[in-house]
């Protein structure tokens, strides 16, 4: 069975009602970065940092999977498929996959200051000052901020140099070192890139899929079967 990696980012999210950061309308409208999702607006206003996550924890709660997230799930019945994720939503998860790494850390839970380790479930949406663990260390979301390193990239590489094909859903390829994963694919994997908007890249393998996820995931679905020779 053939390994399918993909590489999804906030597009595949966004017709589950989740805002993205960089389109027009987009959380980063509403907020500057540094000011909520970094170790400086963390150590100078943490009551403003939790009541940001908090507000998008609150969101998430009310969303569902998509068709791009369910159709993803139907491809695992003729591939080995390992998601690589950027988003810190649930909805991979919701909708079935069972092989999921996220990049950017898990909007539901929470870890500890002093030992990044100790990592909890979120029971609802709220999480507050005066939470802590087990160690008494304040609670914090367990997001990777603008300035951390991004610890699970290494095994994010691992994944995509066993990659046979690849799949890109909703991401610009301009966040790093997220967007240096497809280097690592194989030379001459084939790429399939789903996304409305145009993306640049010099990768000559890639076939753009210029549809949201819904629909562009239900379109590579039909070019897999046809190349593969699946029956669904």
């Amino acid at each position: 069975m053939e390994n399918l990696v993909v590489l999804t980012g906030a597009g595949i999210s966004a017709e589950s009602g989740i805002k993205t950061f960089r389109e027009m309308g987009g959380l980063w409208e509403e907020y500057d970065v540094m000011e909520v999702a970094s170790p400086q607006a963390w150590e100078k206003n943490p009551e403003l940092v939790m009541r940001f996550y908090n507000e998008r924890r609150k969101k998430l709660l009310e969303a569902l999977p998509n068709e791009g997230h369910r159709g993803l799930v139907e491809l695992e019945k003729y591939f080995n498929v390992q998601i690589v994720t950027q988003n810190v939503d649930d909805l991979h998860e919701r909708a079935g996959s069972k092989n999921i790494l996220h990049l950017h850390g898990e909007l539901k839970k929470a870890r500890s200051t002093s030992d990044s380790n100790l990592i909890y479930e979120i029971d609802g949406w709220e999480l507050k000052l005066g939470d802590t663990c087990e160690k008494g260390s304040q609670l914090r979301p367990h997001i990777v901020w603008f300035g951390e390193t991004v610890p699970k990239i290494s095994e994010a590489a691992i994944i995509c140099e066993k990659a046979d094909i690849m799949v890109v859903i909703g991401t610009s390829l301009n966040v790093y070192p997220a967007a240096g994963l497809l280097d690592y694919a194989p030379h001459g994997t084939p790429i399939y890139l789903i996304d409305p908007n145009d993306v640049g890249t010099k990768n000559n393998n890639i076939t753009f899929i210029k549809e949201k996820a819904g629909t562009g995931v239900q379109q590579l679905f039909n070019i897999l079967k046809e190349k593969y020779s699946f029956n669904d």
